[in-house]
């Protein structure tokens, strides 16, 4: 709290908007000069003698470093009848703006609010629980977090530390967690088949369709799914392996004792060029051991979907790979007993149970492989996935070798073609990569038109094709057929090759304009190359400086240190972990998958040993036959808008 002693804008040079400077004495007489940037708003506004609350961080003087000066703080104009209220001499909380209405009267709403608040209100954990943890009820924390007692810890505050925040945070979590719970235990009373493994026929089957001998990891990663699969209701697994861990292979297995016990087995893939790459890899694997494996895309013509669809419906297809058009209502599956997802946070809730549902059709439920190349740090695979078991491919087949990862720019252009130039008279391919992100006319005619002159004044003795989103099935099938027969020695693509493209003999992959892109979207897009035995390289084309001022600096910064994490490592759950950090959990999932979520005040990032403990409460209390009064009186007292946002009404 402090009183205006002066205030004066001053105008920039050329008539630019002013800079407003005002100093301010608090009660104990010291001086606090603020700098407003574009504060000519300001100016007659504030006048000397009146009282002000500012909210802002005091910073060194860059001019005069013996002071501190505040810039562009949160000011409040206090009336005299003001300064006895709840605003002054005490902590208070800064709202963001909602719409016309700025923190002020938000707080004064609020405080109104949380006056109707009784200590009493019913609080939806178990009184036991909050008594163990030590929690204030419901109530005290609502209030206690909105207007803290005087003797609060600021810092605890502004970090989410106070214990009215900590009950309210732990209170998000045990509800999301408990709603996992009682999911999975929900799951668990459904019928599936359970398949026999121990026949030597199996056996057989297994090792006759491996091409290469697994490593310790896909041993100890198949030996969890079988052990899911021989139990009566259905696998729920997550299975996470970093890009080149051998994945696909993994769900090939898990579809052949599917098959060998006289099932059928369904992979479901976000793309089309994803779906044929499965299609390929899963018939040249499982062909020579007499298994039929079908492909169900939407660029198939009419005659050949419905020749494809009969044979699914009459079980003659034994593993159909396909896209979303698995889940049309026109797809009849025999008996479908194991079903692998690719990528699942590429696909809806309702479009992944749609499949699920095409083998409950027939009594039973069918055993859930979700696989997922982008590695997910274990707080965020315990809100995204926590339903799931979760199996970890950590390891690398053998013969792969390391990816020599290293950043340039556009001056340095002419030497890096002159690399790509020398890997091709080697009998090699390469990638050239442009950050089409939307598909939209203006980036494809750039994307296009730098492939016309790649084509006519860099490589015009080499073979380039074109791959961008905006092409038909069967042109991108033809452009991917061309490449992996080395016809095509260059491939220039948008990043419709993130996901799923497998040629080994490519060995070079360039990323132009790579400071567009995320990090996970980097790392998936490096993860097309280094899958042979040769070295490989990826080069991230970057400029010095993207675009000025002070937010585009920070934004450079983050760039780079996506482009520095790329260059230092190539580990998948490093990388995860670093585009966490630099994005957030919102951002990391996308908008859809955070929203999900629901969380207020809860962060899976920030709050993880609440995270942790909430989990085990959760579980606990679900798995505890003696407290099931306590949970339905818990599932009672809920509202209904809290029973939809952690899924709890129809499990209660």
């Amino acid at each position: 709290r402090a009183r205006v002693l002066s205030g004066q804008a001053v105008r920039g040079m050329r008539g630019r908007d002013a800079i407003y400077h005002l100093l301010v004495q608090d009660e104990a007489g010291g001086l606090l000069p603020c700098k407003f940037f574009h504060g000519g708003y300001l100016e007659g506004r504030l006048k000397p003698g009146q009282l002000l609350i500012l909210h802002g961080k005091a910073e060194i003087d860059k001019l005069r470093p013996a002071r501190l000066e505040m810039i562009n703080p949160q000011i409040e104009v206090l009336s005299s009848e003001e300064l006895d209220s709840t605003e002054v001499g005490r902590i208070v909380p800064i709202y963001e703006a909602i719409g016309t209405f700025g923190s002020r009267q938000i707080r004064r709403a609020m405080y109104a609010a949380v006056r109707l608040v009784d200590h009493r209100m019913p609080d939806v954990l178990p009184e036991a629980l909050r008594a163990r943890l030590g929690y204030p009820s419901r109530g005290e924390a609502l209030i206690h977090t909105h207007f803290p007692e005087p003797g609060e810890s600021l810092d605890a505050l502004n970090t989410f530390r106070s214990p009215a925040q900590q009950r309210l945070i732990f209170e998000e979590f045990f509800l999301y967690q408990l709603s996992l719970a009682l999911d999975r235990k929900a799951t668990r009373k459904e019928n599936a088949i359970p398949f026999r493994l121990r026949e030597d026929a199996v056996r057989e089957a297994l090792k006759r369709i491996l091409p290469f001998k697994p490593t310790t990891a896909q041993k100890r990663v198949l030996a969890e799914i079988a052990a899911d699969l021989e139990k009566p209701f259905p696998m729920n697994r997550l299975l996470q392996g970093d890009v080149g861990s051998g994945k696909t292979i993994i769900a090939l297995q898990a579809a052949v004792i599917a098959i060998e016990n006289g099932t059928q087995a369904a992979l479901m893939a976000p793309t089309e060029i994803l779906a044929v790459q499965h299609f390929l890899s899963a018939r040249r694997i499982l062909a020579k051991a007499g298994y039929r494996v079908e492909l169900l895309v939407s660029g198939l013509k009419a005659a050949e979907k419905s020749a494809a669809l009969e044979r699914i419906r009459t079980g003659e297809a034994q593993l159909v790979i396909g896209t979303h058009a698995l889940i049309e209502d026109n797809v009849a599956f025999a008996r479908l007993g194991f079903v692998a997802i690719d990528e699942q946070h590429r696909f809806g809730v309702l479009q992944r149970k749609r499949l699920m549902d095409k083998a409950a059709a027939h009594g039973h439920a069918p055993h859930v492989l979700v696989l997922t190349a982008t590695p997910i740090p274990r707080t965020l695979s315990l809100t995204l996935y926590g339903d799931l078991d979760v199996s970890v491919l950590d390891e690398l087949p053998p013969g792969r070798t390391p990816i020599v990862t290293r950043m340039t720019t556009q001056q340095h252009l002419p030497g890096v073609w002159e690399f790509l130039r020398r890997e091709v008279a080697a009998g090699h391919q390469a990638y050239i990569v442009y950050p089409v992100i939307e598909e939209s006319k203006l980036e494809l005619k750039a994307a296009m038109e730098e492939y016309e002159r790649l084509s006519r004044e860099v490589f015009p003795k080499l073979k380039l094709g074109l791959l961008h989103g905006r092409l038909s099935s069967d042109e991108k099938e033809e452009v991917m057929q061309r490449f992996r027969k080395n016809e095509v020695q260059i491939l220039v693509a948008t990043t419709v090759v993130e996901v799923g493209v497998d040629v080994p003999n490519a060995t070079v992959m360039v990323i132009e304009h790579a400071e567009r892109f995320g990090l996970s979207q980097l790392h998936q897009l490096r993860g097309r190359i280094g899958r042979g035995a040769q070295k490989s390289h990826c080069i991230l084309v970057a400029p010095f400086r993207m675009t000025v001022g002070r937010s585009a600096a920070a934004k450079e910064d983050v760039a780079r240190a996506r482009l520095e994490t790329m260059v230092r490592t190539s580990n998948g759950f490093e990388i995860a972990e670093t585009d966490l950090l630099l994005r957030g959990p919102g951002e990391f999932f996308g908008t859809r998958q955070a929203g999900n979520l629901g969380f207020h005040i809860a962060n899976p990032l920030r709050d993880k040993e609440l995270l942790e403990l909430a989990r085990r409460e959760a579980f606990a209390l679900a798995a505890d036959s003696a407290q099931q009064d306590a949970m339905q009186r818990l599932l009672r007292q809920l509202p209904s808008e809290w029973q939809r946002r952690y899924h709890l009404a129809r499990i209660g």
